[in-house]
């Protein structure tokens, strides 16, 4: 027994000496202005051994064996070639390492692609960056603007305030299937699943970087990462210390007031608090209402026909065409060690605009969002726990109140007992005492909550890269019945998912990437979601092969919706007809997606982004469509009589009942391609085409949309995006000066959601352009249109930055989507005071 302690005690004893002979690496990491960065990534590709930078910017690895090696440096928004060091007995010193903004995108550090740090050039998907800089140059409280800029978006304006997009078809005036994060924080509202948008709470000057992400992203995301991601980052106090402050004014009455504090407190702690007060008037834009089986629509501009007398014309109801918006953040980062992080983190947002949906427009009025995050970050572990809630008592459906309105007026009831019960009431009867008062419900209350928690774990071992996670989601919807099947009370459904990935490096430049999910749902069920992917890199290039499986879940608005009345309910138990036909509830939709691209630098100066993919997609949650047709009645929803679900509906059932279907199968195809070409290192070319194309089965009666029994693809399954796309930049950015001139082309298309068309003139359909369709009025297609952006900065000091822009420079008639209003030309000016970190 004592020769094997003392063997044992022989052994340990040389095998700490070899280690404390073995050399190591040391050094610190600053960006261009000398300032540490914390956080950098500092790994020896192909072992398993790296670290991060502490809050001073210095590293040590140890234990690394005598010889040659390669020191990579990674970090999100930063850029630095592979360094080369010999290591021997002793630790080798890099002094102090410089790592530059990733100005040329082939060094870039994504994080969005595989939820790990990678370069750009090396992620197995097609992702668009919007840097730091490119953000602090645009002369415009509205981020959003830059999506225009990107490579396979669809992006459109819907006024001042308003931006969004779209990925790779299938758009609606009410699209939640682009998923929206914010800081590894879903940014989409509770019940209706749609992106924040305005609703933010995020400050242009705290923004980091945003990542988009085309094709499907639902294998490490979950549900509603279906055909997109945009992930925005915001800055980390420690990197970006000191005290901007912006204001900025343009024409539409806009006015906006911004400020962003960061400070380093100690070596453990640090904070940053932004906030922002914007608002403006937008364009002028009346929406048709719908009155008793008519209509009326007003022009938009002096050029559209009369309004037909047999249209009941009047304006929209105490329409508020002015938007104001009062938000901001504020987070604590504390250092548990050089390597972990807790960060806790609050944001707010009070809005009031005018907001698009398939239905009809909403007066958004002090609709409230608020959420509270906490983080722990390590290299190797991050856990997230956060709470979102959202609250409005006076928001309401424009058009549906104006109707209710025009009842009563008509039956000759009073200004003011018409404009009190067009809140909750419509008349239907010839005056006031021939009639009947049934309940349409115009206005929309919330109080809405949601509890996010992840855990994710991701380690390198023997070659093998892997991530594992799981989520979970408890959603607590409440309308106080308003707009939701809440009556008894707030709608709770829960959902987990785990996920995992597993990327294996082999010789010659090649990785393969698997990865899956499973998602488990109150409502929807059980989902398995795979992705999978081979990645040749070699010298900044890379050719990839893809596929991708996404789904867009029924949100809780598609499952228990209960608007005006009764007229439109959700689909989350079924229906039944009244000839025995059952309607089968909501599943999610599904996209199968295959993707090849190659990404790569062929030269210094130019960077080549190119892809090419095919779509196969089915059972698409439909627009709200009546499924009383062809004179039958809807006599049930799930096990219950639907009299007693809408309360004086006959014992024969509903005549009329708007809900959602799954429909249909498509394939779509196309190509994104975007190359960017650096002229000097302060002026830069940045050309972006896309192209989008589709095939349709009309035998097939799945593809029957709207249940005439027949199929007609553009109201049937609307792509509602054009063939064609292109935009064409011209950067300037130099130590003072800095602008941009950008101009895109969209191709003319048509566009239908719910009750929106924008389309031209079909007189198969009965399509006239300037004319009511439907129960809509249609202006023509959209798109076609060039569209020329100026805009220009001047750095007067370290202190002082001035800058302008024009939008729109030629004020051509452009209309970019449906309930929208023409966009003119916009112009916005912008000065920005930065001042350094205290004590610096």
């Amino acid at each position: 027994m004592a020769s094997r302690i003392l063997l044992i005690l022989l052994l340990s004893t040389q095998a700490l000496w070899a280690v404390a002979q073995s050399g190591g690496i040391r050094g610190r990491v600053t960006d261009g202005s000398g300032q540490a960065l914390t956080g950098v990534n500092v790994t020896l590709p192909g072992r398993n051994m790296g670290t991060a930078t502490a809050s001073d910017g210095t590293f040590t690895l140890s234990g690394i064996s005598p010889g040659t090696h390669t020191v990579r440096f990674s970090m999100v928004g930063y850029q630095l070639p592979d360094r080369t060091v010999t290591v021997g007995e002793d630790v080798a010193d890099l002094g102090t390492v410089t790592m530059s903004d990733a100005s040329v995108m082939a060094g870039e550090v994504v994080v969005s692609a595989s939820r790990r740090p990678e370069k750009l050039t090396e992620a197995p998907a097609t992702i668009s960056v919007i840097n730091s800089r490119q953000i602090s140059e645009l002369p415009s409280f509205n981020v959003g603007e830059l999506l225009a800029r990107q490579k396979g978006v669809d992006y459109i304006r819907t006024g001042v305030l308003g931006t969004g997009l779209n990925v790779r078809g299938f758009n609606s005036a009410f699209n939640p299937k682009n998923l929206q994060m914010n800081d590894a924080r879903l940014s989409t509202l509770i019940a209706t699943g749609l992106p924040l948008g305005p609703l933010s709470s995020v400050v242009k000057e705290d923004i980091e970087r945003v990542e988009v992400i085309l094709g499907p992203s639902a294998a490490l995301y979950g549900p509603n990462a279906h055909n997109g991601l945009v992930n925005t980052l915001s800055k980390d106090p420690r990197t970006s210390a000191g005290t901007t402050a912006a204001l900025g004014v343009g024409n539409q009455s806009v006015f906006s007031a911004r400020f962003r504090h960061a400070q380093i407190l100690n070596s453990k702690f640090a904070f940053k608090v932004t906030g922002e007060y914007t608002k403006g008037m937008d364009f002028p834009y009346v929406d048709t209402v719908y009155y008793n089986n008519t209509a009326f629509a007003k022009a938009a501009t002096p050029t559209t026909p009369a309004v037909p007398p047999k249209f009941h014309a009047a304006e929209e109801l105490e329409l508020d065409r002015s938007f104001k918006s009062l938000h901001g953040e504020a987070a604590l980062y504390y250092s548990l060690t050089d390597k972990a992080d807790v960060i806790l983190s609050y944001g707010g947002n009070n809005s009031s605009y005018v907001a698009q949906t398939n239905a009809g427009r909403n007066q958004i009025k002090d609709w409230q969002v608020h959420y509270l995050h906490a983080r722990y970050v390590s290299p190797h572990v991050f856990a997230q726990l956060y709470h979102t809630w959202s609250m409005t008592d006076k928001t309401y459906a424009i058009n549906q109140r104006t109707q209710n309105y025009l009842s009563f007026k008509d039956a000759g009831f009073s200004e003011e007992e018409a404009r009190r019960r067009s809140y909750s009431e419509q008349w239907f009867g010839q005056n006031q005492d021939a009639g009947i008062a049934l309940k349409r419900g115009a206005l929309f209350r919330d109080d809405s909550r949601r509890i996010n928690g992840e855990l994710q774990y991701n380690n390198e071992f023997k070659g093998f890269a892997v991530v594992l996670g799981t989520q979970y989601q408890r959603d607590i919807a409440d309308s106080k019945h308003t707009y939701l099947f809440d009556q008894n009370g707030a709608i709770v459904i829960n959902q987990i998912g785990a996920y995992g990935q597993v990327e294996r490096a082999f010789g010659s430049g090649f990785k393969a990437i698997v990865a899956a999910r499973a998602d488990q749902h109150d409502r929807y069920g059980f989902n398995f979601i795979p992705k999978a992917a081979l990645v040749w890199t070699k010298n900044d290039q890379s050719v990839r092969l893809t596929y991708g499986r996404g789904i867009a879940a029924p949100t809780i608005l598609n499952l228990d919706g209960y608007l005006f009345g009764g007229l439109l309910i959700g689909n989350g138990e079924g229906y039944t007809l009244s000839d025995g036909t059952v309607i089968e509830k909501l599943k999610v939709e599904t996209i199968n997606s295959f993707e090849t691209g190659y990404k790569g630098k062929l030269s210094e100066k130019f960077f080549v982004d190119a892809n090419a993919y095919y779509n196969v997609s089915e059972n698409f949650l439909s627009p709200a469509i009546n499924i009383a047709t062809q004179g039958r009645k809807v006599v049930k929803r799930g096990d219950t009589p639907i009299s007693q679900v809408i309360p004086g509906t006959p014992d024969a059932g509903a005549a009329v009942l708007l809900t959602y279907v799954n429909f249909g199968k498509v394939n779509t195809y196309g190509a994104d391609l975007g190359l960017n070409y650096y002229l000097t290192k302060t002026v830069g070319l940045a050309l972006n085409y896309s192209w989008f194309g589709y095939e349709l089965d009309k035998k097939d009666l799945r593809n029957d949309g709207n249940k005439d029994g027949k199929v007609v693809a553009e109201i049937d399954l609307p792509i509602n995006t054009p063939a064609h796309k292109m935009s064409l930049a011209v950067n300037y950015s130099g130590k003072k000066f800095f602008g941009s001139v950008f101009t895109r082309w969209v191709q003319e298309y048509d566009f239908f959601s719910g009750i929106n068309v924008a389309a031209e003139a079909n007189p198969e359909l009965g399509i006239k352009e300037n004319a009511r369709y439907g129960r809509t009025w249609n202006y023509g297609p959209l798109g076609g249109f060039v569209n020329v952006d100026l805009s220009a900065g001047y750095r007067i000091n370290t202190y002082l930055t001035a800058s302008a822009q024009v939008s729109n420079v030629f004020d051509s008639e452009v209309r970019e989507f449906v309930a929208s209003p023409f966009i003119g030309r916009l112009y916005s000016a912008e000065l920005k005071v930065m001042l350094p970190a205290m004590g610096k």
